[in-house]
């Protein structure tokens, strides 16, 4: 089957500044990906080229199969949309709402809509305006997979909420998105939401996907391991897939990827400990892959061996 979603070879510009330089990723159907990034790596960037709001300048992007500039208003009825900040008409009221996307798509269940909206406390007379910030992401969370889509784009939808409301929302998320059965795209700065939800992880840096692998993968293939002193650039380049290097007060955590023979030798040479195979968290690999120029993690079958 198709991808659902498909970046390829996607580059754009703003200005002399070069936001994606070769984008190429697919979401599988069903499948939950996670596009991750420090602030401007991108992210945002690539939402608007797949949604056709922002055109790239090279390469291209498709959505269930169609070509993001050319999408047709029967294809975007089959997608949904959550995007930073929840733009939503503020007079309206909750029932309005759900009301007015239901009279605009087609594919709007608006019955499962105010069960889903009982179920979740939202008062249906209620204002928008007046909503809380977590209560307005699970409005927009509620009326775009209401709309029974076969492609959810969230960008950030947790962004700006407190650990406690965060935490409702994803929660919220978790149980919408297994009702739909979609293809997701979501970006988020919560680290420990991915691990939540996402099947699959892409970390954009410098405009570049230096990973793209999913979670079992990572915590299978990245370990760790500590070698007292030493020098990080010589590390870095006498180990053997040695992804960093970090210096720390009595020498150097290592960050390992597909770890064979060679590299446990080299290893060894350096006074290294035997202690591999624990997996960094996604938050420690993230930070050291995205401190500066950053080695890449493809597919475990695009890995030279």
């Amino acid at each position: 089957m198709n991808a659902p979603i498909r970046f390829d070879d996607v580059h754009r510009r703003f200005g002399s500044r070069a936001v994606l330089c070769g984008l190429s990723l697919e979401v599988r159907p069903g499948e939950v990906y996670a596009l991750l990034g420090r602030n401007g790596a991108g992210k945002t960037t690539a939402m608007r080229i797949l949604l056709g709001f922002l055109a790239p300048m090279q390469g291209s992007s498709a959505l269930l199969g169609v070509d993001s500039r050319v999408l047709s208003a029967q294809v975007r009825e089959r997608v949904g949309l959550v995007s930073e900040g929840h733009a939503l008409y503020g007079w309206m009221t909750v029932a309005d709402v759900l009301e007015f996307e239901a009279g605009t798509r087609e594919r709007f269940d608006l019955a499962h809509a105010r069960t889903l909206r009982e179920r979740l406390g939202l008062d249906p007379r209620a204002k928008v305006a007046k909503l809380s910030r977590g209560q307005r992401a699970q409005l927009s969370l509620l009326a775009a997979t209401c709309g029974r889509p076969d492609v959810l784009v969230l960008d950030d939808p947790a962004m700006g909420l407190d650990p406690v409301v965060r935490r409702d929302l994803l929660g919220v998320m978790i149980d919408l998105l297994s009702d739909t059965g979609a293809s997701v795209l979501f970006s988020t700065h919560i680290l420990s939401d991915v691990e939540r939800i996402a099947d699959r992880v892409g970390i954009l840096h410098d405009g570049r996907l230096i990973v793209d692998a999913s979670l079992e993968d990572l915590k299978r293939r990245v370990t760790t391991c500590f070698v007292r002193g030493g020098d990080r650039a010589e590390l870095e380049r006498t180990i053997p897939r040695c992804l960093r290097a970090r210096k720390t007060a009595a020498g150097h955590e290592l960050f390992l990827l597909d770890i064979a023979d060679d590299t446990r030798r080299a290893l060894a040479a350096a006074g290294g400990s035997d202690a591999l195979g624990v997996a960094p968290s996604l938050e420690d690999l993230f930070v050291e892959l995205t401190a500066d120029a950053a080695p890449t993690i493809a597919h475990e079958h695009e890995v030279a061996r």
